[in-house]
């Protein structure tokens, strides 16, 4: 519904789902951060996992720790819009705190491989906004994985053999950024953030804002 405030009418929007997808080593986790960081209507969805909470996660907000009963529970009940095991773990994205998000017009950004991101799609794809970033070569993003100094050599070639692989799901996206520059990729992710949100479909309160229009307020 439009109401009143100081800079006039103010039109109701739902929130959105953006997804950011890419290789390991492509940049996706340093432009979510960046993103996050430079926007206040942009929250980070928090997942939930049946993994041991590492010394110096907390609680809520870097992880949600559940046992494996609870989690079955969960899948049982439909209470997660994705999830998957990741060695011998599970994690998903419990649905409640993402629909909370979205009825009161807040972003939620997810940092989620193409499997995942086809589920989101699967249940619910008109509140989805998905991104694959694409490193602008192979061997830049070999180069990229080896600067981190995070894994070994045996590692590295692992992660360039699966990226070949979640390179060919580039397709089932809305949008493609290839990281050139850091900044570039951020640029371009909120300038997709910025026209999403602008969709006539989001804007809910639309027709009553209008409706006030054509009243003259």
């Amino acid at each position: 519904m439009a109401d009143g405030d100081s800079g006039g009418l103010h039109i109701k929007r739902r929130g959105l789902m953006l997804v950011l997808s890419s290789p390991s080593g492509a940049g996706k986790t340093s432009i979510s951060r960046e993103v996050l960081e430079r926007d206040d209507n942009l929250s980070l969805s928090i997942s939930v996992t049946t993994r041991p909470r590492r010394p110096g996660e907390v609680a809520a907000e870097h992880y949600r720790f559940v046992d494996k009963t609870t989690f079955d529970l969960m899948v049982n009940q439909q209470e997660l819009l994705e999830y998957a095991k990741v060695f011998d773990h599970y994690y998903g994205t419990p649905r409640g705190p993402v629909d909370e998000a979205l009825q009161a017009g807040q972003d939620v950004l997810f940092d989620l491989d193409w499997q995942g991101t086809q589920q989101l799609d699967e249940r619910a794809r008109d509140d989805l906004v998905s991104v694959f970033i694409l490193p602008p070569s192979t061997a830049e993003l070999e180069r990229r994985l080896h600067t981190r100094a995070q894994d070994s050599a045996d590692v590295i070639a692992g992660r360039m053999a699966k990226a070949a692989d979640e390179i060919t799901h580039w397709s089932e996206y809305d949008y493609v950024v290839v990281n050139h520059t850091f900044e570039e990729s951020v640029t371009q992710v909120r300038a997709i953030l910025e026209a999403e949100r602008l969709k006539r479909t989001r804007q809910e309160g639309l027709s009553d804002f209008v409706r006030l229009l054509r009243q003259g307020q």
